[in-house]
């Protein structure tokens, strides 16, 4: 068995972080911290008209940040071609702010659609943007198939938050 120090999961797989399901908006999580005032809470790190680019509590990859429509659907279709527009603005955004910030030097992005295509919160369409850097892929992943985060999320968030903060689409 493989282990590995992350003490940011412990809330969450000691169900400590336990959600009343029946108290959340459509009972999805992105629609309930949309709903609320706790942005710094929520790493939720800025709003727009039809979307926000918030930092992924579990991430892959130090820094992985996602955005989401505050439409609540899991099919593209449903969106209309402004809140489309405006996400691919916010992704490109996203990366820019990743490369300033965070000094990333490439990027894997992507949107899982539906349980089987890996989508782990598939009612709430969202889209994954992964920094990356030369050689970040290190022996443990390749033969231990391990992932070693070495950043504190509340560190990146900080750092990150200040980038959105003046930060703006190109419509």
């Amino acid at each position: 068995m493989k282990h590995l120090y992350a003490p940011w999961r412990h809330n969450y797989v000691t169900k400590k972080e336990a959600v009343d399901l029946s108290s959340m908006v459509n009972n999805c999580v992105f629609c309930d911290q949309f709903s609320k005032d706790e942005d710094d809470k929520n790493f939720i790190l800025k709003r727009f008209k039809h979307c926000a680019i918030i930092m992924n509590r579990y991430p892959y990859n130090a820094g992985h940040l996602m955005v989401l429509p505050f439409m609540h659907t899991s099919n593209l279709n449903d969106l209309s071609s402004e809140a489309r527009f405006e996400i691919i603005e916010a992704i490109n955004l996203t990366i820019e702010g990743l490369k300033a910030i965070i000094k990333a030097e490439g990027f894997n992005s992507g949107i899982n659609i539906g349980p089987t295509g890996g989508g782990g919160i598939p009612q709430h369409i969202h889209f994954h943007i992964l920094p990356r850097w030369r050689g970040d892929t290190s022996f443990l992943t390749v033969i231990g198939e391990t992932s070693v985060i070495s950043s504190d999320l509340m560190d990146i968030y900080n750092e990150l938050r200040t980038f959105f903060a003046e930060a703006t689409l190109k419509l």
